[in-house]
């Protein structure tokens, strides 16, 4: 049986789970089934309703054995992945010789299922798996690894074994954003902004921090005054979190360790409205450019720089080496990494860096951000890359 057959088979199999459930698959007006939210970004013919985004050329199904790679978006809609992850992930793909097709699950851990078994009807040798849920997803990974096909988990923790895991060292995320903001301010009221319980990597970063302020928590240096998870890293989320923290400690807040830059965003927001902004340090990490604007303009104090253009490219290589048929522990560049679930993960662990107003330079100098992005609204003088 082969695998467009086996995977046809799986989505029914999901579809009529959903509807026993009691969920109902979503019908067009005609009752025609909806549209998975596959997204083809090779030019190919669109069978799906989705829409081409990136106007690459269309390669799939040129011959039975070109490689083609799926990658799963969790929700396209943030920033980075569009202007940094993306297109690394197709220029490796294009410089191994493979092709790229996509799909957003627009944050539905239900869509994300659909989506995936979908990538490996259009002939997908290969999956890229950005996870909205580390757990749902584990049906649909154990399903193409059965059917030989290799998966990749991109930036967040997939907890399965045959699954090549490529991201940046969370934990050390987590323990540069705490040595910045505790260097700042080592005691004192701090808030604790984290990303999605269902994304290992809020644990991971959280994990960071206490290696750095756990002791003074411990002893009461510091006080935890708020803690909290933010769906979906939504900033909109995370400004209303910081709102009701402040609300609750009358604006009592010394610092706060915002798990990213999206939600550092709206922590900022929330500090404006109190007159707090640039007064208490807040960190974030991704190296958003609104978020190393505002680490110039003092508003945010560190952003900790995965360069994803880096990630991207890992990913795509690995991927093209595992589908040419390269065993996972041969995939250059592995370690082992021990999950928070008891697995011993093949994994691809990449270095960040903590940028502060110190140096502000190393994001323009590897073009990340133009010196007018970087500066605008920025006192010429006040910081040195700004002068």
């Amino acid at each position: 049986m082969n695998r467009r057959l086996l995977a046809l088979m799986a989505v029914l199999v999901m579809l009529l789970a959903a509807c026993g459930d009691g969920g109902a698959a979503t019908t067009t007006a005609d009752d025609t089934p909806a549209t998975t939210g596959v997204t083809d970004t090779t030019g190919a013919t669109d069978t799906t309703g989705a829409t081409d985004t990136t106007g690459a050329t269309d390669t799939t199904g040129a011959t039975d054995d070109e490689l083609i790679v799926g990658v799963s978006w969790n929700n396209y809609n943030e920033e980075r992945w569009a202007k940094s992850d993306e297109p690394a992930i197709v220029a490796a793909l294009e410089a191994g010789g493979a092709s790229y097709i996509n799909a957003d699950a627009g944050s539905s851990a239900e869509q994300q299922l659909a989506d995936v078994e979908n990538l490996i009807v259009q002939g997908a040798d290969v999956l890229i798996i950005l996870a909205q849920d580390g757990e749902a997803i584990l049906p649909a990974v154990a399903s193409a690894l059965e059917q030989g096909i290799p998966v990749i988990a991109y930036d967040r923790l997939i907890e399965d074994p045959g699954a090549l895991y490529i991201t940046f060292d969370n934990v050390g995320v987590g323990r540069l954003q705490a040595e910045v903001i505790f260097g700042l301010v080592p005691e004192g009221n701090y808030a604790i902004i984290k990303g999605n319980s269902a994304d290992a990597n809020a644990d991971f970063l959280r994990a960071g921090y206490e290696e750095v302020i756990g002791e003074a928590a411990a002893s009461g240096a510091i006080n935890i005054a708020c803690e909290t998870y933010t769906d979906n890293w939504d900033p909109a989320v995370a400004q209303t979190n910081m709102e009701q923290c402040l609300t609750q400690e009358n604006n009592a807040i010394d610092a706060v360790l915002s798990e990213n830059d999206g939600m550092a965003g709206g922590v900022v927001s929330a500090l404006e409205a109190q007159g707090l902004a640039g007064t208490v340090p807040v960190s974030g990490q991704d190296g958003d450019l609104a978020a190393l604007n505002r680490v110039a303009l003092g508003t945010q104090s560190v952003s900790v720089w995965k360069d994803a253009r880096e990630l991207g490219r890992a990913a795509g290589e690995a991927a093209v080496a595992l589908a040419q048929g390269t065993a996972l522990g041969d995939v250059p560049g592995v370690v082992q990494f021990d999950s928070p679930g008891g697995n011993s993960m093949t994994s691809i662990l990449l270095t960040p860096i903590a940028i502060t107003q110190d140096n502000l330079d190393v994001v323009v100098d590897a073009e990340w951000i133009t010196v007018e992005e970087l500066c605008q609204g920025v006192e010429a003088g006040s910081v040195e890359v700004c002068a």
